[in-house]
């Protein structure tokens, strides 16, 4: 594999899950997330995403990889907006459906997730519009890196597609990682799905939509079942 690729890897594989850690644990270190700090951070996470969507896209080209390999196709039209229009619809429900279980719950568990929602997600609305750029582009860019350059240049190297989106799936959760242990496994089972789907619908339309869903969601009803009552009702009323 060219050293440039596996340059890419590494970024995706080391760089980016260390990237989160260390940002999380200063953030974490802090009693309190001021909202300019929010809006810091999730402006820079657009900014970074885009630019390594622009050089990996880049180097793809220079690779001769194809729109087709990458997934940048609606084969199907017709079948293929019924299917990403019915897996939101369920993806979205199960995401809300969790982060109420999750709000409700007195599991020991529910500390560490708070104390990172009350870091991380919007307080307000002048929050909550940047926080949906992001959802957006985490939905654009990630599905691209993870479901269409990675999973692209790994099949080109003769693996099974099975490991192929085995393989993936580990790089997305390992960029998840800093939502601790439990984040990282959820990340990489939705990741395994997301992975089968594009396979078989030969798209990464589907999974782009069902991603900034996921995050949309995570964005509007993680601050109104994971974060303190009042502080939500008054922010983002």
């Amino acid at each position: 594999m060219p050293w440039d690729i596996l340059l890419i890897f590494f970024v995706l594989g080391v760089v980016v899950p260390w990237r989160g850690r260390k940002r999380l644990q200063q953030l974490l270190a802090k009693p309190r997330v001021e909202p300019a700090e929010r809006l810091s951070l999730y402006w820079s996470t657009i900014a970074f995403q885009w630019i390594a969507v622009v050089v990996v896209a880049w180097r793809a080209r220079a690779h001769g990889l194809t729109p087709q390999q990458l997934g940048l196709v609606m084969p199907h039209r017709f079948w293929l907006a019924l299917i990403t229009v019915f897996g939101a619809a369920v993806i979205v429900t199960l995401q809300w459906l969790n982060l109420r279980r999750m709000g409700r719950s007195a599991s020991p568990l529910r500390g560490p997730i708070q104390a990172l929602a009350e870091r991380i997600l919007p307080q307000s609305t002048a929050e909550l519009v940047p926080f949906l750029a992001l959802a957006v582009t985490a939905g654009l860019c990630e599905e691209f890196l993870y479901r269409g350059f990675a999973m692209a240049m790994i099949a080109r190297v003769g693996l099974p597609t099975g490991v192929v989106i085995l393989f993936s799936s580990i790089l997305f959760g390992l960029a998840h990682l800093y939502q601790g242990r439990a984040g990282f496994v959820s990340t990489m089972v939705l990741g395994l799905l997301f992975g089968i789907s594009r396979a078989v619908l030969s798209s990464l339309v589907p999974v782009i939509v069902w991603h900034t869903g996921v995050d949309v969601v995570a964005g509007i009803a993680g601050p109104r079942y994971l974060l303190v009552k009042k502080d939500v009702t008054r922010s983002l009323s």
